[in-house]
């Protein structure tokens, strides 16, 4: 999104409203964190006008023709604030619209059930 132009969070939150169809619109206290986080990956950086643009590094990343580009090895506490993103996520589904998530519920249990072994 910020590939193709600058934005401040609140037009990144209308952009993601609109292109889920009002499916889904992030909050401030998802969004705002986020980019503070991307600011000190040095992935984005924050304008004088308030708005965020990709930096070098990350414009690198998007050119990169097999995907997501070169990934650095994730610790283990990478890996868990991830599935802890994917989790916040289908939460906020299941608040908005939980019949979305009824054809995905034996997957989500199995995956439960996995995660809970681990503990």
């Amino acid at each position: 999104m910020l590939g193709l132009a600058p934005k401040n969070g609140a037009e990144i939150m209308q952009e993601i409203e609109g292109m889920t169809q009002g499916g889904w619109r992030p909050s401030p206290g998802s969004v705002y964190p986020l980019l503070d986080e991307l600011v000190q990956e040095g992935l984005i950086r924050k304008r004088e006008d308030g708005r965020y643009e990709l930096t070098e590094q990350s414009r690198e990343q998007i050119q990169w023709p097999f995907g997501m580009g070169p990934r650095r090895t994730q610790s283990i506490e990478d890996m868990l604030n991830e599935i802890g993103g994917y989790i916040s996520y289908l939460e906020d589904v299941a608040r908005t619209d939980k019949s979305k998530l009824g054809p995905h519920n034996d997957k989500i249990k199995n995956l439960v059930s996995r995660l809970s072994l681990l503990a």
